[in-house]
């Protein structure tokens, strides 16, 4: 990887700094400063293990793009940048893929929620981001993570990954793979009710987490970022990571986290999500939204503990217990979100 020539491609051979932002998961990712034009941008390296057509993100991103354009969605739109031959992906030596993205000034972004206030915002936004590109017509979108949603495969991967892991990591996990085991049949619902149709395809995010929301310095959202994950499938996914994402009173790394629900949050969240939503959405998915949040949380979970059985080849981590660490943490919030609708059997 050059990313020197990279990023001439973009800019030229101008002047540039260059700082990594390190919140993600997936990517790797760039702040660049171009001091001369007085403009800032994010540069991204696409994990293309990941998205294996990268080409298909850019497409998705433009046909949303435009939709909230037709729609006059009033925050602002995250703009893929041409480069000097007017090319939004640029491939390096190694063949690995490049972007660039507009930037938003004097915005801040959130790990956790950091108030009641600040969750309702950021649902009541990703509510509006979702009711405006979910007009009459569902737009031809490419599938840029085949299998995503599917929670069949999600429960065989992990079947699979408890097979083959290293006895060590089973011993690691003992307790966290009995818990999982036990609610192994959790999706079950979810799976017949899409198998049957008895919830609408819609345009979804499909990463609403709180980190995915720029806000300014006094916490009023300014844009939805990070459109990757665009993609058809039911908006209780979305609901449900957003349970997932701000009602965590903890950052998700914290394996050691007690009581780490927070059902304020839960309320404001359901509040804001359904401030713009709530007449557009059928019966089934407005009498499914406290089961969609065990789901997700539940599907996060089993996520994390799969990619540690595998020997964390998914996620980015910063020690070999990481992705364990990540599966308590869903366990002890998995446990609060139950406990609160009433469900003891844990």
């Amino acid at each position: 990887m050059d990313l020197k020539a990279i990023i001439t491609q973009f800019i030229g051979s101008r002047q540039y700094s260059l700082t990594p932002i390190n919140d993600g998961l997936i990517n790797t990712t760039y702040l660049l400063e171009d001091p001369e034009q007085q403009k800032k941008y994010i540069l991204q390296k696409i994990n293309q293990t990941v998205f294996r057509h990268p080409e298909m993100i850019i497409h998705n991103h433009l046909i949303i793009n435009e939709l909230l354009r037709s729609n006059n969605y009033h925050f602002q739109i995250i703009e893929p940048i041409p480069s000097l031959t007017n090319q939004l992906l640029i491939k390096d030596a190694n063949g690995e893929p490049w972007r660039m993205l507009s930037f938003v000034e004097n915005s801040v972004t959130f790990l956790t929620a950091p108030s009641v206030q600040t969750a309702f915002e950021a649902a009541k936004t990703f509510s509006y981001f979702l009711a405006t590109v979910n007009t009459e017509k569902l737009p031809a979108l490419e599938d840029t993570l085949p299998g995503f949603l599917n929670f069949e495969k999600r429960i065989t991967d992990y079947k699979n990954s408890l097979k083959n892991a290293a006895p060590h990591l089973r011993e690691n996990a003992k307790t966290e793979i009995e818990i999982t085991n036990e609610l192994l049949d959790l999706p079950d619902q979810w799976i017949e009710m899409e198998k049957s149709n008895q919830i609408p395809k819609r345009i979804i995010h499909a990463d609403v987490k709180i980190s995915n929301i720029l806000f300014d310095h006094h916490h009023h959202p300014l844009a939805v970022i990070d459109l990757d994950t665009i993609m058809i499938s039911t908006i209780l996914y979305d609901f449900g990571t957003m349970v997932q994402s701000y009602t965590n009173a903890t950052c998700e790394d914290d394996g050691s986290a007690t009581n780490n629900f927070n059902p304020e949050m839960y309320k404001a969240v359901k509040e804001g999500f359904l401030f713009h939503l709530k007449e557009k959405l059928t019966p089934e998915e407005s009498g499914n939204l406290d089961y969609a949040a065990q789901v997700a949380v539940y599907i996060q979970e089993l996520r994390f503990l799969t990619d540690y059985l595998n020997g964390s080849v998914y996620y980015s981590t910063k020690y070999p217990e990481h992705n364990l660490d990540r599966t308590k943490n869903q366990l002890e919030l998995l446990k609060g979100l139950r406990l609160y609708l009433g469900i003891h059997n844990f």
